[in-house]
């Protein structure tokens, strides 16, 4: 389980791919002295399992479900990512409950600068829509955010990025058209799951 309060950004090392997937070494020397084999990191928001590490960098290998879900299929050679380690039991819970299972992937449609925060406006998949509330979280990248406004015609939500997320996450260098992984809150669909499923017993 993850917080959504991201620790590190690393660089895309290398990427080998196959037919069925493809394996990801991330340059993060101060993460290296966290981790052993087997441990679970979250990349940009998804959870993946380091696969082997040195005191420079750490390699991950992802299934070829996950590349098509998320936008890990899309990285390239240095490009920046979000880095989170699973959280501790004893630790405080600052984000919210973020799992490393991606939903779906959001494209910005709109960027705009103002005065002490930056909005971002998504445009999310139709069917994750009705998970997401005003004010709710969600996970973009794998960074816990609270839900600014919705506009549910257009299928769009709304954020605002403070100078601390901006400095300390990869959503800095995003731009309109890129795609973020996104995690909508698990609480919501359990609470589906039960109205679905009913009194069955």
């Amino acid at each position: 389980m993850f917080t959504g309060l991201i620790q590190y950004v690393g660089k895309v090392a290398k990427i080998e791919q196959s037919d069925t997937s493809a394996r990801l070494s991330i340059t993060c020397p101060p993460i290296t002295t966290e981790i052993k084999v087997g441990d679970s990191v979250s990349v940009n928001g998804v959870c993946l399992t380091v696969t082997e590490f040195d005191n420079n960098s750490f390699a991950v290998d992802v299934m070829v479900q996950t590349l098509n879900l998320s936008s890990i299929g899309k990285l390239v050679v240095l490009d920046a990512v979000n880095l989170e380690l699973a959280t501790k039991s004893q630790d405080r819970l600052g984000g919210h409950i973020v799992q490393g299972h991606v939903d779906g992937l959001a494209q910005i449609v709109a960027i705009a600068q103002e005065p002490k925060w930056q909005r971002v406006d998504l445009k999310l998949p139709d069917k994750l829509m009705k998970y997401v509330v005003a004010q709710g979280s969600i996970a973009l990248d794998g960074v816990s955010l609270t839900v600014g406004e919705l506009a549910d015609a257009k299928n769009q939500v709304t954020v605002w990025l403070i100078p601390e997320t901006l400095a300390n996450t990869n959503l800095a260098s995003k731009k309109v058209d890129d795609y973020l992984n996104v995690e909508v809150d698990v609480l919501a669909k359990y609470v589906e799951r039960l109205i679905a499923r009913g009194d069955k017993s």
